[in-house]
């Protein structure tokens, strides 16, 4: 079944910073009032955060949230990250414990998902969290998403806006041309500013406190907030703990080949820094991620670099290599598993 997403762009998306409630001109929008009902009564809207374009829907509607698995034809076993309006609305949902806390306190709304216990009396849909006894939740910094959720009253299931496996949308029209059949909404704001998805951290007492999956906020800070290092977790296909565990994903449809130092006849360049490999002439194109090897700007150019060099003249994307500094490591893991 198809469905003509209608698009939507508001004007004046102002929240309440410390609630997420939305201010008048932003709750009297018939866009959002639109929007809101739409994921009231189990629709699916894409709606933009910091980090990529997410397809939202009611997280504890489980009829709601097994549509998203179809639109993204998304393995179930693939949990979920729920969007809450605040860190008060998140301790309605999981249970925080100090290293939890600290986290969230520094850096919600932000780019990070904390993994937590669900707590018993939480309204999240199993299916939202694959059936584990932990739950993933953030608080973005994101108006749009902050006052949807909070509007609704409910956390919002919001993975990227796109088919699973593929490469992640950081604009409307990336949404657009994978998913405009298959959902209601399409709210456009413009690029995202951050890029790639959220840093995902486990925080369960009797465990270590593990980096799940790089992201948005860098290794270095996170440690620096804990004052300790971190833990590290490994890919898992089977039964992942949180998004983006898997081996494959964030792929392009062409072979990605990574830490290249010269290029080939038929390979598109993905760019690092002000020197690029040897032969770069033979390149069909050049995209540099950053010209000064700034990690932050890679970040937010990553994936709408690998749509642009995704095309039929392109045999192979060929990366020259990234560092691990700053966002490095989350750019390294997006890349590793489109490669895959």
């Amino acid at each position: 079944m198809t469905r003509p997403a209608t698009q939507w762009r508001p004007l004046h998306p102002d929240i309440d910073p410390q609630t997420g409630a939305p201010a008048p001109g932003l709750a009297d929008d018939p866009g959002f009032q639109s929007a809101s009902k739409l994921l009231a009564d189990g629709g699916l809207v894409a709606v933009p955060t910091e980090t990529v374009y997410g397809l939202a829907a009611d997280a504890t509607n489980a009829e709601a949230v097994a549509s998203i698995y179809q639109a993204k034809n998304r393995p179930s076993f693939n949990p979920l990250i729920s969007h809450l309006p605040s860190l008060a609305a998140a301790e309605l949902h999981g249970l925080f414990n100090e290293d939890a806390l600290k986290l969230a306190k520094a850096f919600w709304p932000g780019p990070i998902t904390l993994v937590v216990p669900k707590r018993p009396e939480s309204s999240i849909a199993d299916l939202t969290s694959a059936g584990l006894d932990t739950v993933a939740i953030r608080v973005p910094d994101a108006p749009l998403m902050r006052a949807l959720a909070f509007a609704t009253d409910k956390p919002l299931a919001a993975p990227s806006a796109n088919r699973s496996g593929r490469v992640s949308p950081t604009t409307a029209a990336h949404v657009s041309e994978e998913l405009a059949d298959r959902i209601d909404m399409i709210v456009d704001m413009g690029a995202c500013r951050v890029g790639v998805e959220s840093s995902v951290i486990l925080c369960v007492d009797g465990k270590p406190v593990t980096l799940l999956r790089p992201g948005g906020v860098s290794a270095e800070d996170l440690e620096a907030v804990l004052g300790r290092p971190l833990a590290r977790a490994g890919t898992n296909d089977k039964t992942p703990s949180s998004p983006g565990m898997m081996t494959s994903h964030y792929a392009p449809s062409v072979p990605v080949r990574l830490n290249a130092e010269t290029i080939e006849d038929g390979e598109a360049l993905l760019a690092f820094g002000p020197t690029l490999p040897a032969h770069a002439d033979r390149a069909v194109e050049i995209v540099n991620l950053s010209a000064t090897g700034d990690s932050f700007e890679a970040a937010q150019k990553l994936f709408a670099a690998l749509r642009a060099l995704d095309r039929p003249d392109v045999r192979c994307i060929a990366v020259a290599p990234i560092g691990n500094e700053g966002l490095g490591e989350a750019i390294n893991d997006r890349l590793k598993r489109a490669a895959a």
